[in-house]
């Protein structure tokens, strides 16, 4: 037997929700982070990590890699999606978590910390004890590629999974995609689940918003060092980003789908 309480949500009205959903999204997201671990689906992909895997890098000669598939990381009950390209080859391929052991890394979690979605501001590795709050971090593409470009049968393979988590997501208001590649893979992920898109589709921009029957999509450069140590993407610009996602996770539509 099971209590039944109704939250109210921000245009007025009513869901219903049973105490122990939030316990069955957790563990439906923590069955589909087994399944996106033991894939073997793309060849060069899963020979490029494995060869790093093994090889590494000379900074991290003592420390046994990761060198699988990447799972998305963070709170069950996110209002905000981040979405990113794939995992890098010394970063997350070598310690597991998305963007955690390198330098877009250290510049997102940063400044998901000022803004109040992460407990901490570094990000070393998966037993570091950092915790999201109100945020999921995902990919396009969940092994790391060579010359980070994954090709385009690589990314139609993996897309299934980011389908799946985003529907496992389903408090997420908006959705920030990390770059050009992000942005148009959550696009076709979108579209191929049913979601209504404006025609045609907005060009990638930093700071654009989308609005669309499932959450607002923000577009936001990719913290990757190229953009960073040029002054493309600054501190201040990615706060603003995370500062606005927040705003529209809490006014924003649209509102969670009733449950009953």
């Amino acid at each position: 037997m099971f209590t039944i309480s109704r939250i109210r949500i921000a245009e007025g009205g009513y869901w219903w929700r049973r105490p122990y959903d939030r316990l069955v999204a957790r563990d439906s997201l923590a069955a589909l982070a087994d399944e996106i671990t033991g894939c073997r689906a793309c060849p060069r992909l899963v020979e490029w990590r494995e060869q790093v895997a093994v090889e590494k890098r000379s900074a991290f000669r003592g420390q046994e890699y990761w060198g699988r598939p990447v799972p998305g990381f963070g709170d069950p009950d996110a209002s905000v999606v981040v979405v990113g390209l794939a995992p890098a080859a010394h970063g997350a391929n070598r310690t597991g978590r998305m963007f955690t052991g390198d330098r877009s890394g250290d510049f997102l979690y940063a400044s998901l910390h000022r803004t109040g979605f992460a407990s901490q501001p570094n990000a070393t590795g998966a037993d570091d004890g950092l915790r999201l709050r109100g945020a999921f971090i995902t990919a396009a593409v969940r092994c790391a590629p060579p010359a980070n470009k994954p090709t385009p049968a690589e990314r139609d393979r993996c897309n299934p999974f980011l389908q799946r988590e985003l529907v496992l997501l389903d408090r997420a208001r908006v959705m920030v995609a990390l770059g050009a590649y992000a942005y148009e893979t959550l696009w076709r992920t979108l579209h191929s689940t049913g979601v209504d898109l404006p025609k045609p589709r907005p060009r990638f921009a930093h700071g654009r918003e989308i609005s669309t029957s499932r959450a607002t999509v923000v577009c936001c450069f990719h913290p990757s060092q190229q953009n960073t140590f040029t002054g493309k993407l600054t501190a201040t610009m990615l706060d603003a980003v995370f500062t606005r996602a927040r705003e529209l996770s809490r006014t924003g539509r649209p509102a969670p789908t009733p449950r009953r």
